[in-house]
């Protein structure tokens, strides 16, 4: 059998250049990153941890496909997946970046839509503490922002002025 060969990409807990030299050079911590999902039809947000490797319970039992029409038939449910970074200030830990992607699930048919490009490249601006939401609606931007303050109201008090006016028509 013939070796595969390819670029090994490892997500590792805690500091990824602790230990060795060398060691998990290129590597990424993913610590400080959640996945909070918007449930756009029941209008709520919930954490689902399982979305870090894309298996969160709305994703299981679903192969993924790049033709939406497909899945936006009878039965199909829209999300947005949400990846919130944290920190930790001066004055404590905080929200420091917040950005979004869509995606589009029919259990019935056990397929759903997702634009992985986008998702990955969301997660990598949230984690860059970029905050993009304006593209997902008043609605959601409310809910989203009922969640994170509810969540740990602390953390929603010591985020940035960036991030509290990408939800100023929230209040």
């Amino acid at each position: 059998m013939a070796e595969k060969k390819g670029f090994n990409f490892n997500i590792i807990k805690n500091d990824p250049l602790d230990g060795h030299k060398g060691t998990n050079i290129g590597s990424i911590s993913l610590d400080n990153i959640a996945p909070v999902f918007i449930d756009i039809e029941a209008q709520e947000a919930f954490i689902d941890i399982g979305a870090m490797h894309a298996r969160a319970a709305v994703e299981r039992g679903v192969k993924w496909i790049t033709d939406k029409e497909t899945v936006d038939v009878e039965g199909a449910k829209a999300y947005w997946l949400c990846w919130v970074t944290t920190e930790r200030g001066e004055q404590g830990p905080y929200y420091a970046g917040v950005t979004a992607a869509y995606l589009l699930v029919n259990k019935t048919i056990r397929r759903g839509y997702k634009s992985m490009p986008e998702h990955v490249n969301m997660m990598d601006k949230s984690m860059k503490h970029k905050v993009i939401v304006d593209h997902i609606g008043a609605e959601n931007r409310q809910i989203l922002a009922d969640f994170l303050k509810t969540h740990n109201p602390d953390m929603w008090a010591n985020a940035s002025e960036t991030l509290h006016q990408a939800f100023e028509d929230t209040k």
